[in-house]
C-alpha cells in the first residue's frame, strides 16, 4: 500500500472518540483503484456521518491522494458499537450491550420507553431484543400485538419471537391464559430470569433492552451479579410523587455499581389545541433527577393520543405514527443512549471492538 495513503488514513480521528479511526477499526481500504473505503461509524446520527466524510475526505486531499479537486472516494458505511466486557460465564456472550430501562416507580412508562426506545434503536440500524422482565405485570405482548408461545428448534434453547425485526421474549408469551396472574416467590422469579438469560436464542445483538418492574427487589439483583450490564436508563415522570421512588431507583444502581447512561422524563408535557405547551404533572423533575443521578437528561417525552392509541394497537408510536412529536422524541432518545454508551466506553479506556486495530485492504 502507498505510504501517503497509510499515512493520511491513519490520521483520520473518529468525532466521538478522539482517537484514530485506524486504531479503533473503524476504516478499512477495499481497494486503492478505483479507492474504496469502508468506514465504521459508532453513532446513526446523520451530523457524525457528515463530519467522519468530511475529515476522511480532508485527509485524503491534503496526500494528494484523491487526485481531481473535489474527487470523493466510495464510502461504504456500517454501524459499529464498542462491546461491553464479557467474562467467560456470561449468559449473554453474543449481546454487545444490555441496557436497562427502570424507575423504583410503578405507572411511569418504562415499559412504553423500552419498547419505543428498542425500535429507533432497530431503526437506526441496529440488532436488537427486547426482554420483558417484569414477570408480574409483562406488558410486551400488548404493545406489539403479538401472542404464541415460543418454539425451540434444537430442543435446548427458547427461540424468541420477532415483530417489526425485534427479537421479543415475555413471560407474556409463556400463560395459558393472557388474563392469569403470575404468583411466584423469589426462587422462582430468578429461575425464569435465569432462563430467559441463558436459555433464549438471542443470537448477536448489537442492543439488548430489558423493561424491568417497578421497585428496587430481585431483578435488578440478580442482573447485577450474573452479567456486565451496559447502562442503565432511568425513567420517571415530572410529579414529586414520581420522584421519592425514582431517587431510591437511582441510589440502588449506585449501591450496585450500575452505571446510569441518562434520566427520560416520559409524560413531560402536552401541546393543547391553541398550540400551548401544558405541563400539567408539573416541570423540572426529570432535570432533578439527572442532577441526583449525575448523569444528562436524555430525552422529555410529550403526552400524545398516539402514544396511547399505537400502544393499545399493538403498534408502538415509533411504528405507527414515526412523525409525531413523541416519536421523534424516541427516536432523538436512541441516539442520545447510543453517544452514551460510547462515552461511557471512553470513561473505561479505549473502547472494544470487533476488528482489527489495523490499516488492512479487503481482499
Amino acid at each position: 500500500m502507498a505510504g501517503g495513503l497509510e499515512a493520511a488514513l491513519a490520521g483520520v480521528i473518529d468525532p466521538t472518540f478522539e482517537r484514530s479511526m485506524v486504531e479503533l477499526g473503524l476504516l478499512e481500504v477495499v481497494s486503492q483503484r478505483p479507492l474504496h473505503l469502508r468506514v465504521g461509524l459508532v453513532s446513526p446520527a446523520p451530523e457524525v456521518k457528515a463530519e467522519v466524510q468530511k475529515r476522511v475526505v480532508d485527509a485524503l486531499n491534503a496526500a494528494g491522494e484523491l487526485g481531481e479537486a473535489g474527487a470523493v472516494p466510495e464510502i461504504a458505511w456500517e454501524l459499529r458499537v464498542p462491546t461491553r466486557q464479557i467474562q467467560s460465564n456470561d449468559p449473554l456472550p453474543d449481546v454487545r450491550n444490555v441496557i436497562l430501562v427502570m424507575s423504583g416507580k410503578g405507572g411511569v412508562g418504562k415499559s412504553t420507553v423500552a419498547s419505543n426506545l428498542s425500535l429507533a434503536l432497530k431503526q437506526s440500524g441496529y440488532r436488537v431484543g427486547l426482554l420483558d422482565a417484569d414477570m408480574y405485570g409483562p406488558s410486551v405482548p400488548t404493545l406489539f400485538g403479538i401472542q404464541g408461545h415460543p418454539t425451540s428448534r434444537d430442543g435446548k434453547h427458547i427461540d424468541p419471537l420477532e415483530r417489526f425485526g425485534l427479537k421479543l421474549m415475555s413471560v407474556g408469551f409463556l400463560l395459558e391464559d393472557a388474563h392469569a396472574a403470575v404468583i411466584w416467590r423469589g426462587p422462582m422469579l430468578h429461575g425464569a430470569l435465569n432462563q430467559f438469560l441463558g436459555d433464549v436464542a438471542w443470537g448477536g445483538l448489537d442492543f439488548l433492552v430489558l423493561d424491568l418492574p417497578p421497585g428496587t427487589g430481585d431483578i435488578a439483583l440478580t442482573l447485577a451479579q450474573k452479567l456486565k450490564v451496559t447502562g442503565v436508563v432511568m425513567v420517571t415522570t415530572p410529579q414529586e410523587v414520581a420522584l421519592q421512588d425514582v431517587y431510591k431507583g437511582v441510589s440502588m444502581c449506585k449501591k450496585l455499581n450500575l452505571p446510569i447512561l441518562g434520566v427520560v422524563e416520559n409524560m413531560s408535557y402536552f401541546v393543547d389545541s391553541a398550540g400551548v405547551r401544558q405541563t400539567i404533572f408539573g416541570e423540572g423533575g426529570g432535570a432533578r433527577i439527572a442532577a441526583f443521578a449525575e448523569a444528562p437528561l436524555l430525552a422529555q417525552i410529550p403526552i400524545e393520543t398516539a402514544v396511547r392509541e399505537g400502544g393499545d394497537a399493538g403498534m408502538p408510536v415509533v411504528q405507527g405514527a414515526p412523525e409525531s412529536a413523541a416519536a421523534l422524541a424516541f427516536s432523538d432518545l436512541a441516539t442520545s443512549v447510543v453517544a452514551r454508551v460510547n462515552a461511557t466506553q471512553v470513561e473505561g479506556g479505549l473502547p472494544r471492538m470487533e476488528t482489527p486495530k489495523r490499516l488492512r485492504i479487503v481482499r
